[in-house]
């Protein structure tokens, strides 16, 4: 790691950064240079880990005192959160207002819900005839994680939670885009006791940081978040060595508002599934399939809802809700599916371009369309910016087929008074996770993740421990003889 530099952010807040280049959203200017790691830098940071795992200083620790520097990181974590906030809020675009009361509150409490299950993590018993067998849950060794830039200090904690509590060592490559916040986190590790080589943060490039990792022989397992390309890309290289892997990727979930809803909670929760952070969400409710009968009137209040919240500007500004999209080549994909709409043929019924009051900076003007069709690309692909189709159905059986009309199957959400529709609708959408009169409100108790083509594995809740610990049985001769 290169030295450390001064750095003051928009809003006042200065800090000694461990440091390549980085680019202010907002300004197109940079902001520092963070060195960006090599294969070999892979290397020395998976040995690291390697020799930590078996270390007595990590191996031998009990499991509640494993629990207490888990608790101890959310409590520095904490303490340091508007520090964090405003990182990620340089670095990401996403207000520094939604950073410190989403992002944040968010991370703790995923640290400290996995801190509690350090110690409850146990095997079972089976008693036979003559014998007596058990099951230990183990650490899966070494693990290479691989996180996205649209939320960097929630998704660090979403994997290191349940890594660190099952024993593991971690190899953590930050987004290219947004490292800063991770490096800086490095600190808060080192200060809450960790033992040396069990959390090892490494900057760089996907194809060669992150190839690196998913190859090397002493990694056991990748977990990864980003899209399903890389995706893709990664199965097949960690196929080499049979890699346990757990993967989240892509989404374009489908929300769905029927006549009975509780129209003015769907207006206020379809903006937020959609235009909340910059759109950059990979369960992003992007498709809003509207009951025929209230189609107008909702549409009607939807505009106005965008209209009045989604106001666009600098991170830093007071009553912004959307700031700029991560980075220039964000910005140009997002134009770029807005542009194959209007060539489609489908009608911007908001926005459609740039914000004629921001031409500096990676901004994008908050964007419906209506008159979709499903074979347009703005209603098939995922498109990671703060865009939004909104489309008309008659029934109940042709709201599901729409739904389920897409490779992706990550995310949905439904709104409805009719509680038997609600658990019919949620058990027919091919979706890993459904909300219903509600979306995006996550929970660390809640296992999140996808089917289809949005990913393998669960994270979050119990189930996210599974991902991080192999079963040993044991099996005990209680008198059998030959």
């Amino acid at each position: 790691m290169s030295h450390p530099v001064s750095l003051t952010a928009p809003n006042g807040v200065t800090w000694s950064q461990p440091t390549g280049l980085f680019i202010n959203n907002d300004t197109e200017e940079p902001i520092v240079s963070v060195s960006a790691a090599t294969a070999d830098d892979i290397d020395t940071a998976v040995k690291a880990a390697a020799k930590a795992l078996k270390s007595a200083e990590w191996k031998d620790l009990s499991d509640a005192n494993r629990g207490k520097l888990l608790w101890k990181l959310a409590d520095l974590l904490e303490e340091n959160k508007k520090l964090f906030a405003t990182i990620d809020a340089w670095s990401n675009g996403k207000t520094y207002a939604e950073a410190l009361a989403i992002d944040m509150v968010e991370s703790v409490g995923t640290l400290r819900y996995y801190a509690g299950w350090c110690d409850k993590i146990h095997g079972q018993t089976i008693v036979l005839p003559n014998k007596l067998a058990y099951t230990l849950r183990q650490p899966i060794g070494v693990v290479g994680q691989i996180i996205p830039w649209n939320y960097p200090m929630s998704m660090a904690t979403w994997k290191l939670g349940p890594a660190l509590a099952c024993g593991n060592t971690v190899v953590l490559k930050a987004a290219e885009q947004t490292p800063l916040s991770i490096l800086m986190l490095g600190t808060l590790v080192k200060a809450a006791g960790f033992p040396p080589g069990v959390v090892n943060f490494v900057n760089g490039y996907g194809k060669e940081a992150g190839g690196a990792l998913v190859e090397h022989p002493l990694v056991d397992k990748i977990a990864f978040t980003g899209s399903t390309t890389t995706a893709t890309h990664i199965m097949a290289a960690a196929a080499k060595t049979l890699k346990n892997i757990t993967l989240e990727t892509g989404g374009k979930s489908p929300l769905l508002v029927f006549e009975d809803a509780d129209m003015d909670q769907a207006v206020k929760w379809s903006h937020m599934g959609i235009m909340s952070n910059q759109g950059q969400i990979c369960t992003a409710t992007s498709r809003l399939l509207v009951q025929k009968s209230v189609y107008a009137d909702f549409v009607a209040q939807f505009i106005d809802r965008v209209k009045a919240v989604s106001v666009t500007g600098s991170q830093w500004a007071e009553g912004v809700y959307q700031g700029p999209q991560v980075s220039k080549a964000q910005k140009e994909r997002v134009l770029s599916y807005i542009q194959a709409g209007k060539d489609a043929g489908a009608t911007v019924a908001l926005g459609g371009g740039v914000p004629a009051h921001l031409p500096k900076g990676y901004y994008v003007e908050a964007t419906v369309f209506t008159d979709v069709t499903p074979d347009m690309a703005i209603f098939k692909e995922e498109i990671f910016g703060p865009v939004v189709v909104i489309m008309p159905f008659e029934t109940e059986e042709e709201a599901i087929k729409l739904a389920n009309s897409t490779s992706y199957g990550l995310g949905a959400a439904v709104f409805t008074t009719n509680l038997e529709r609600s658990h019919r609708v949620a058990a027919d959408i091919e979706t890993g996770m459904v909300w219903i009169n509600s979306t995006q409100d996550c929970d660390p108790h809640v296992p999140f993740g996808g089917v289809k083509q949005s990913g393998i594995g669960r994270e979050l809740g119990e189930a996210g421990l599974e991902a991080y610990t192999q079963i040993k049985s044991v099996h005990i001769n209680m008198g059998t003889r030959f």
